[in-house]
């Protein structure tokens, strides 16, 4: 071990009253350190745990993880699959920010779940089982569980936003929108806030438990439902609900099961809300790596998946059109021509070699460094080590493409905001928050598309050939 890691488990067993024989970090977690821990009893029994630790990211949800065990021991009487609670912060002699449950078996991976011939039964059944279990979310006594947070959930991004000086026309123009079109208030309840593909655990017999409580707060029944059916949680797969599931079944079993009746439109607007607040967090996340808080590569390139969130509000506000969206490696819809393809100068641009850097180039270097994480990293890592040097080898493709495309967008960036009649984003962005284009937010956003899908084209350009 470690010793970080030594010091975890020495703490660990002193508050549980046992030798921790294993301990390895769990890929994933960007809001929080989780590891799975193996626990030897006096009594020669074994435990296996999950402990999770705060990375302090400053989102909403329980301040003190002891309220997040109260809600776990609320939401096991209520029928949700849960681990059980062992051990939660300073009640029981661990760090504030630290609660440990029970480990349980099965697969969180979204891809595996959705794809993987060996979850085809969990697959049919996934629908009706996570309606019921949001159904009995929704039904856990808020005053069983005192110090949920509640928010408004409009203010609360915009609040974030200012707080990080993060300046995003789009997300401007989301919140816009959605303020213009806000549902009437529903009848408050305890919310996941993150009941999402990923946490959600599933075994070849279907939902084994719900995880990651960190965010659950008092609110709109009907967020969960639309956080559940955001784009970004269908992780490529068919179904509206989580890549897996039909919304009409979705909704009918979730009624049945003693949920609200829920009108598809409703939905629809928390689906909105839901694609706002994830970009939101993505740039908390980074926040946290690039203060310094929690140094991680993963973090860092979650802050350039913003503009996926970006991409995905203005086709729901029906600004861009599923058939509209560009192949990865098309020309930019500037009018200009196709950048050339790395290593290769377009007829009469200057050469790619700096006169006081010389060879190798910018470029040379990152693809130098691609290989060696491709050929010399990645073919022995295990695990977490793994996990990260796939991120490292995607962020290094990424630098590539912004070498590459980087100039063209931003002169063309710049042209878009001139024929809006800005000088620069933040005064768009302010304006956009003050009303200005509340005549015509649509076509505000056709303007904008573009410079969406150029941040793309470097960030990730499959996500353009992806169907909504």
């Amino acid at each position: 071990m470690n010793s970080d890691t030594a010091d975890v488990a020495g703490r660990l067993a002193a508050a549980l009253g046992g030798r921790v024989t294993g301990m390895r970090r769990l890929s994933g977690g960007a809001s929080r350190i989780t590891s799975a821990v193996d626990l030897e009893l006096p009594s020669g029994a074994q435990r296996r745990l999950v402990l999770q630790r705060m990375r302090g990211t400053g989102l909403t949800g329980p301040a003190d993880v002891r309220v997040e065990a109260g809600l776990l021991r609320a939401a096991r009487t209520a029928g949700v699959p849960v681990p059980d609670v062992v051990a939660a912060g300073a009640d029981d002699g661990l760090p504030r920010g630290w609660l440990v449950v029970e480990r349980l078996d099965g697969e969180t991976i979204p891809r595996r779940i959705l794809r993987d011939e060996g979850f085809a039964g969990a697959r049919s059944v996934l629908t009706d089982q996570t309606a019921r279990a949001l159904a009995a979310v929704h039904a856990i006594d808020p005053g069983s569980v005192p110090g949920l947070p509640e928010a408004d959930p409009l203010q609360h991004p915009l609040e974030f936003l200012d707080a990080l000086r993060e300046v995003r026309p789009v997300l401007e123009l989301g919140a816009r929108w959605l303020a213009l079109a806000r549902p009437p208030a529903a009848e408050t309840v305890v919310v996941h806030g993150d009941f999402r593909m990923g946490n959600l655990l599933v075994d070849a017999a279907g939902l084994r438990g719900v995880l990651d409580w960190e965010l659950a707060h008092l609110g709109d029944p009907c967020e969960d439902i639309g956080w559940l059916c955001a784009r970004s949680w269908r992780f490529g797969g068919p179904g509206r609900v989580g890549g897996f599931g039909d919304l009409d079944r979705f909704l009918a079993v979730y009624a049945a099961a003693g949920g609200p009746t829920v009108d598809v439109d409703r939905v629809g607007w928390w689906e909105g809300y839901a694609t706002v607040k994830w970009a939101v967090i993505c740039l908390l996340q980074a926040s946290t790596h690039l203060r310094g808080i929690a140094r991680s590569v993963e973090l860092a390139a979650i802050g350039r998946r913003v503009c996926e969130s970006e991409w995905d509000l203005l086709v729901l506000m029906g600004v861009t059109a599923p058939e509209a969206l560009r192949p990865a490696g098309a020309a930019q819809a500037t009018g200009s021509t196709p950048a050339a393809p790395s290593g290769m100068a377009p007829e009469g641009a200057p050469p790619a070699t700096s006169p006081l850097f010389g060879r190798p180039t910018m470029a040379d270097l990152v693809e130098a460094v691609a290989e060696y994480l491709e050929t010399g990293v990645l073919s022995a890592a295990e695990g977490t080590a793994r996990f990260d040097a796939r991120v490292a080898r995607n962020v290094l493709a990424m630098v590539g493409r912004e070498l590459e495309l980087g100039p063209t967008a931003l002169a063309a960036h710049g042209e878009r905001l001139g024929l809006l009649g800005f000088s620069d984003d933040a005064t768009l962005a302010a304006a956009v928050r003050a009303g200005h284009f509340d005549g015509d937010l649509p076509g505000l956003g056709a303007v904008l598309a573009d410079g969406v899908r150029d941040q793309l084209l470097v960030a990730n350009p499959s996500y353009l050939d992806r169907r909504p």
